[in-house]
Parts: structure tokens; C-alpha cells; sequence
């Protein structure tokens, strides 16, 4: 998912083993993720994404300081969702802390270590191990 703000920039989902940016997006106020070499094409996660970042995280604490996470893992999740005009994307750490997308320090690499499984996947996954055939009794070990 992106966040309501960057409905009007180009957008794509994550793929697995791409590096991402923390960026902020011309003509938005909002900041999010980009892949590396293609700054203007906002990459949406889904919620339970995970991301390696490089370095500790760092966000904007207020107007005039930063602060770092002192971690270097983080899911990808989304606050209050239900909730209209204010900004969703967010990272949980794994102290269960929060931070929106949208305050991360610029500049910041990190790896999309998994993507979640959609309900899709899972009812395909289900439909194929539903069709295998049942094991014999003679072809028991």
C-alpha cells in the first residue's frame, strides 16, 4: 500500500531482494520509498514487508532533531487504516514501536528481505495441496 498522499505519483509494488530509498516525492509532502535509480516511481508495500535496513533507522523526532531506532529491522505495517487523510504507512520495530513512513531521515537504503503472503497465494497454495493424491498405504516408510 501507499499512503493516501502518493496517489498521484507513479507507483509499483516491492519486490523481493530490491534495495529502496527513503525519499520524499516532488509535489507531495510526504516521504516514502523509491528503488534505487528510479527516484520518482513510488515502491508500495504491503503490511508484513520486512526490510533490512543498512544503518540504524533514523526519523524526525520534531522540527529540529532526529532519532535513531538503534535497530536495523523493521516490518512494514499500516496505523489506523481506517482513519481518512492523515498518513498510514508506518514500520514497526521489533520492540513493537512505531514510526509513520513518512518521517524517515531521507537517503536511507534498505534490503525487502520478504513480502507476506496474500490470501491469493494462500487459497492456491491450499487448491494444489488439495489436489495431490493421497498416499498409499503400501508406499509408506
Amino acid at each position: 500500500m501507499c499512503d493516501y498522499s502518493l496517489h498521484a505519483v507513479a507507483s509499483r509494488p516491492a519486490k523481493v531482494g530490491e534495495t529502496l530509498v527513503s525519499t520524499s516525492f516532488h509535489g507531495t509532502s510526504t516521504r516514502g520509498f523509491a528503488a534505487e535509480g528510479d527516484p520518482g516511481v513510488a515502491v508500495c508495500l504491503l503490511p508484513g514487508t520486512e526490510l533490512a535496513f543498512d544503518q540504524d533507522i533514523k526519523y524526525d523526532r520534531n522540527w529540529i532533531s532526529t532519532r535513531s531506532a538503534d535497530v536495523q529491522v523493521a516490518r512494514f505495517c499500516a496505523v489506523g487504516p481506517n482513519t481518512q487523510h492523515q498518513h498510514h504507512d508506518a514500520l514497526m520495530f521489533p520492540d513493537g514501536n512505531t514510526v509513520l513512513v513518512t518521517l524517515l531521515l531521507e537517503g536511507q537504503r534498505a534490503l525487502v528481505l520478504q513480502l507476506p503472503v496474500t490470501a491469493q497465494e494462500r487459497d492456491s497454495h491450499q487448491a494444489e495441496d488439495a489436489a495431490l493424491p493421497e498416499p498409499r498405504p503400501e508406499m509408506a516408510f
